[in-house]
């Protein structure tokens, strides 16, 4: 098996989203008040550009670490266990009320 390791897009676009909020609070304090608009409506227009621009940058910064980190791929042994498989001559039947089909069951439904 090959293994390869990659970021969570999720977490660095949401990362992206925070910055992007923070950096529209930063804005909107930092500017004098404007006569046209409210600050409130300043912060929601610089909300609407930071979330947009955050998510993107964090989903491009996740790929470009994917694409450095993904040169490198691991070649892996993989063995399967059986220790949880039922054999056919080891199969138990099931007690009553205990909710497992028993054998009757597992013939109906292969039929």
């Amino acid at each position: 098996m090959t293994v390869h390791r990659a970021p969570r897009y999720r977490n660095f676009m949401l990362l992206g989203a925070i910055v992007g909020v923070l950096l529209a609070l930063i804005l909107t304090i930092s500017f004098p008040e404007n006569n046209e608009y409210d600050r409130v409506q300043i912060f929601g227009f610089l909300l609407l550009g930071g979330l947009a621009v955050g998510t993107t940058l964090g989903a491009v910064v996740a790929l470009i670490i994917d694409r450095i980190i993904g040169r490198s791929h691991v070649s892996v042994v993989a063995d399967r266990l059986g220790a949880n498989e039922a054999r056919p001559n080891e199969l138990r039947t099931a007690e009553p009320g205990s909710g497992t089909p028993n054998d009757d069951f597992q013939a109906f439904n292969e039929k």
